[in-house]
């Protein structure tokens, strides 16, 4: 593990899934110890998408903007909101000049899926339709997230293909949770990683999907038919269980004849962009931006 992010590992947390009011708790107080983000050059605004129900965004607009992303938030499908997103909407709009519209889709268990993805269809076309508004050109639109905020934005992309939807130019997939079967090795030997480990990812779709039937919506890697999406950035964590799944995912695209980018960041583990203080967590939020920056551009 990178050394500097070896010495915060004790300062993690130690929850599980099991009660999703004790670990949103404990997700905001992590979140509201990290510094906050520089918004001096953004104009930001919390907004409601009409929708039933309507949905909450918070959009990060930065001056002279050309694009924009749709940006869903991580937390296992059952935690995270706009404020606990706010450290990374903030950086990400202020670094890649493009206008970030933070979704606070509905949570699981109170709400399984499809909840979250019409939550996030909903934001896609309002920001589609709202681009004048927003300063930006419909044509540049990406989606993107982390963990299952990535895994929501990879099935939108899906969806969005599938259904004649607005046409999206990117996806920006950091960590993303694709995949609810225990198949790939890192799902299977990642028990005790900090932050997130096998027990805990599992934990989360088990809230997300419940007993229903779970389609390539729902979690991607079940997709059979990867063509004919949108170029990817896809980034990786080693220590991360879903390190497999996302790997997978990025080779199937490009064995479809998508445009990826991978990164696998070694040392690192899931979340661990969140110590800011590591010279690596810095590079990843960076690169990130960089990434949505040409993308857009």
């Amino acid at each position: 593990m990178d050394p500097e992010l070896e010495a915060f590992v004790p300062l993690f947390p130690v929850t599980g899934l099991t009660d999703p009011l004790d670990v949103r708790a404990s997700f905001a107080a992590l979140a509201a110890r990290l510094p906050p983000p520089d918004t001096s050059r953004l104009v930001v605004e919390d907004r409601t998408v009409p929708a039933d129900p309507d949905v909450a965004v918070r959009v990060y607009r930065p001056r002279q903007a050309r694009g924009a992303v749709v940006w869903l938030h991580g937390g296992g499908f059952v935690m995270g909101d706009l404020d606990t997103e706010h450290p990374w909407a903030g950086r990400i709009a202020d670094a890649s000049g493009a206008v970030v519209v933070s979704v606070a889709y509905r949570l699981a268990p109170e709400n399984r899926y499809p909840a979250a993805l019409e939550d996030a269809w909903a934001a896609l076309t309002w920001t589609v339709e709202h681009a004048a508004e927003l300063g930006v050109d419909p044509e540049r639109i990406a989606v993107g997230g982390h963990s299952a905020g990535g895994g929501l934005a990879a099935a939108l992309a899906l969806y969005a293909r599938d259904h004649q939807g607005p046409p999206i130019r990117y996806q920006l997939l950091n960590q993303p949770g694709l995949d609810d079967r225990q198949e790939s090795w890192s799902r299977r030997h990642f028990t005790d990683t900090p932050w997130m480990d096998r027990d805990k990812v599992a934990a989360g779709w088990r809230h997300y999907l419940g007993e229903g039937p779970v389609t390539q919506y729902a979690a991607p890697a079940r997709a059979t038919d990867l063509s004919g999406l949108p170029p990817a950035y896809i980034a990786t964590a080693e220590l991360c269980p879903n390190r497999d799944e996302d790997i997978d995912y990025a080779l199937r695209l490009l064995r479809a004849g998508v445009s990826v980018e991978l990164h696998q960041w070694p040392g690192t583990f899931h979340g661990s962009q969140a110590i800011l203080s590591a010279e690596v967590s810095q590079r990843q939020i960076a690169e990130l931006a960089a990434a949505l920056r040409r993308a857009l551009a």
